[in-house]
């Protein structure tokens, strides 16, 4: 349409507008997550949504997830950290996400750090989740990232939910990690600047892939690092409605049966903070553009989620012991 330039023709479109306005309309049809009746089922379609663009840090994608997720944690009624919701830091990553070795470019990430003050708000635990994706690829194709990781971004908000409803004994900080494919940028900046107000970090809980496993098994990986964590890990498995398993964590000479590094708590494991990551052994779907809301299975997640909040339940329970044991290894290593 063109401009409009005299006053008559806008007058009249006006009029035109008001008398639609007030006549009735279709009912706007459902969108595809208006259904989902469980909140954390309902956040994953939500940043899996092909209006995401794969949530490539730094991209438009990425944003819109980011102000979903703000929005979220408001919701919640999740209080900021010292500086605010935000932690913005400086990435690059290849011009072409299919190229590793060629030409890169310079993004912003930015992490989403909310707090839940505890009676002892000495200590804290810090539940991690990245909400980051691969983007879209060359050809076009977006690549969801449903279970990567959305599905952990969903876990967090419900952790972050239930601390609200039941306080904590410590204090709890729920970080949605940016820019974790490619590199751990997010967690690695995270560790390096912590904010201040939140006590000494004792313990890292990272949810990273849960919502597909065939075999309805959850892995606990970090118990190998801090063997106080074992008694925590059974406990929690023996009141699950899933399997939860201890493992992936020793070093080994195959990479990718110890997850140690594999994902965000690799940043807290290395500044000497014990961790426990929770998360699904690779499927099919793993980093391709198959990994849609469609493959999450819906009874398999919501008991991972239940799990995942009773570890950080029995972790904070026990999170003065966790710290000690940091302590005493930490000492040892002098």
């Amino acid at each position: 349409m063109k401009m409009l330039r005299h006053g008559l023709f806008f007058a009249a479109t006006s009029a035109a507008l008001l008398l639609a306005a007030c006549e009735p309309r279709a009912a706007e049809a459902p969108g595809p997550c208006d259904g989902l009746t469980a909140q954390p089922l309902r956040d994953v379609c939500i940043l899996a949504a092909d209006d995401m663009e794969g949530r490539m840090v730094g991209s438009e994608g990425g944003a819109r997830a980011r102000a979903y997720i703000l929005s979220r944690f408001e919701e919640i009624g999740l209080s900021p950290a010292q500086g605010g919701f935000e932690q913005a830091f400086d990435v690059t990553r290849p011009v072409d996400p299919t190229d590793r070795d060629g030409p890169r470019h310079s993004l912003t990430g930015v992490n989403l750090i909310g707090v839940i003050e505890g009676e002892d708000p000495s200590l804290s635990m810090v539940i991690t989740a990245h909400y980051d994706h691969l983007g879209i690829m060359p050809d076009g194709q977006i690549m969801n990232g449903a279970d990567d990781n959305a599905s952990g971004v969903g876990g967090l908000l419900a952790a972050a939910e239930y601390f609200l409803a039941s306080p904590p004994r410590h204090t709890v900080v729920i970080a949605a990690l940016d820019a974790e494919e490619g590199g751990l940028d997010g967690a690695r900046y995270f560790v390096a600047n912590r904010p201040e107000g939140i006590g000494e970090i004792a313990f890292n809980l990272n949810f990273d892939m849960l919502g597909h496993n065939e075999d309805g098994r959850l892995i606990a990986a970090g118990s190998y690092h801090t063997p106080e964590l074992l008694p925590l890990i059974e406990a929690a498995a023996a009141a699950s409605s899933i399997t939860l398993e201890p493992g992936y964590d020793r070093p080994s000479d195959n990479r990718g049966d110890d997850w140690t590094m594999m994902s965000d708590h690799a940043a807290f494991h290395l500044a000497g903070i014990p961790f426990l990551y929770l998360g699904v052994e690779d499927h099919p779907y793993y980093h391709t553009p198959g990994d849609t809301f469609d493959i999450i299975m819906p009874g398999f997640y919501l008991g991972a989620v239940d799990t995942a909040i009773d570890v950080a339940r029995r972790a904070d329970a026990m999170l003065a012991e966790i710290n000690a044991a940091r302590l005493a290894r930490a000492e040892a290593a002098e």
